[in-house]
């Protein structure tokens, strides 16, 4: 998968697989984010080893990664996490993160599109969301594009500093998803980039 697409503010973005070629600007995109966004992560995304372990996860066909480019450098990054057990084959995770500074440039909904694209793609018939309470902005978008908080785990993961947090599990049907997505795409010729 490879696109183009210019963001709100005129820049043009590259939006495509993920290789484990990637690593070294994954990496620098990563050590680039506030603290305050590594916090919630799952694994540290500094370390290296780790990220080189999870790229090569996608060789299972599990995982599907994808990036976006401006300039040659990773401003974003998105994933499909898709489940190995029977009665969750119908489902995916999905997680994505934006560069801080080009936050509110329609990125992240141009990364949502994809990762429903490929989604679509493997006949996906639910999103899940996994996140902490803290991630107010994570979700609020989500409510946007109509997944729901379906249970709260309370103190049930830890963030990268050790604390307690409660786990949100939020859900939403691919055709609900889709509908609330289309309407940030209103006002653009986005059907031309598939």
């Amino acid at each position: 998968m490879k696109m183009k697409e210019n963001l709100k503010n005129g820049s043009e973005i590259l939006v495509r697989s993920m290789t484990l070629k990637d690593l070294d600007p994954l990496m620098d995109f990563y050590n680039g984010l506030p603290q305050s966004d590594r916090r919630y992560f799952r694994v540290d995304v500094t370390n290296r080893e780790v990220m080189i372990q999870r790229i090569k996860l996608m060789k299972s066909g599990n995982f599907l990664r994808i990036i976006a480019l401006l300039d040659d450098k990773v401003v974003a990054t998105g994933l499909l996490e898709f489940s190995e057990e029977e009665w969750r084959k119908h489902q995916c995770e999905l997680r994505t993160i934006v560069d801080p500074t080009l936050r509110h440039k329609g990125l992240g909904t141009v990364m949502l599109r994809e990762l429903y694209h490929l989604a679509a793609e493997k006949k996906v018939e639910r999103v899940v969301v996994r996140i902490m309470r803290p991630q107010k902005a994570a979700r609020a978008i989500c409510h946007k594009l109509g997944l729901r908080e379906e249970v709260v785990l309370p103190d049930y993961v830890k963030d990268i500093t050790g604390r307690k947090q409660d786990m949100i599990i939020m859900t939403g049907d691919m055709k609900e998803f889709w509908r609330e997505l289309e309407h940030f795409f209103i006002d653009t010729d986005w059907r031309s980039h598939r």
